[in-house]
């Protein structure tokens, strides 16, 4: 299920961020192999919104990890922004990683011993950055969530809402070409659920990335 934003629509003609050609992988336990994606072709372009929907064991989080270059295919070809990562080495993977792609997840995955600020700043820190200008970037990302207020509070002094909130800065920071949101409001209730969607989708709209999500919630 993709959605383009509107007043881009006439760009999705150019070069995707995404493109996968024929990926396939698979697992193997001893001499037995068990193929879980099997020539998976897809594209996403700038300020696409796709929700990656399927039962449990359908492949979802196989293929998530592979676009967030957590995982490399068994076969087939994936361009990331015009690099070709399908066989990339870890210590590079683990550099476009950084530089392209954010992740937000379901459990927040906060430090819980680091400030909001500090965990929104953390992507900043692999990047090579001064402290004194990624906590400046970490505080104007604070402030497009609406939570400059909780700088300083560690993630037990935050609801569920606010932690949610500092993982999306926390994605943002880098300037990434995609978000990748897995179960991002299974933890929230409903209502929380659609403020925290609704932000979400404002703030990959004005930073003009694009968001893959996973979720269960077809109304999400």
């Amino acid at each position: 299920i993709s959605y383009l934003c509107p007043t881009l629509q006439k760009q999705h003609m150019a070069a995707s961020i995404i493109h996968l050609e024929e990926i396939k992988k698979s697992y193997f336990m001893g001499k037995h192999e068990l193929p879980v994606l099997k020539g998976l072709s897809l594209d996403i372009f700038k300020n696409e919104y796709v929700a990656l929907m399927g039962p449990s064991g359908s492949g979802k989080s196989t293929l998530m990890n592979i676009i967030g270059c957590l995982d490399t295919p068994t076969a087939g070809k994936y361009v990331l922004n015009n690099n070709d990562v399908s066989q990339m080495a870890d210590d590079a993977l683990a550099e476009v990683r950084n530089k392209e792609i954010g992740f937000v997840f379901q459990q927040f995955n906060l430090l819980p011993r680091l400030t909001a600020a500090e965990n929104v700043a953390l992507p900043l820190v692999y990047a090579g950055m001064k402290k004194k200008e990624r906590l400046e970037k970490a505080m104007q990302m604070l402030e497009l969530v609406k939570l400059t207020d909780r700088s300083h509070h560690r993630p037990n002094e935050l609801s569920g809402g606010q932690c949610q909130r500092v993982a999306i800065a926390r994605a943002l920071v880098n300037d990434p070409s995609i978000i990748l949101a897995d179960e991002p409001t299974g933890n929230l209730h409903d209502t929380l659920s659609r403020q925290v969607m609704e932000l979400m989708v404002k703030l990959v709209a004005d930073s003009a990335c694009s968001l893959l999500l996973v979720t269960h919630n077809r109304e999400m």
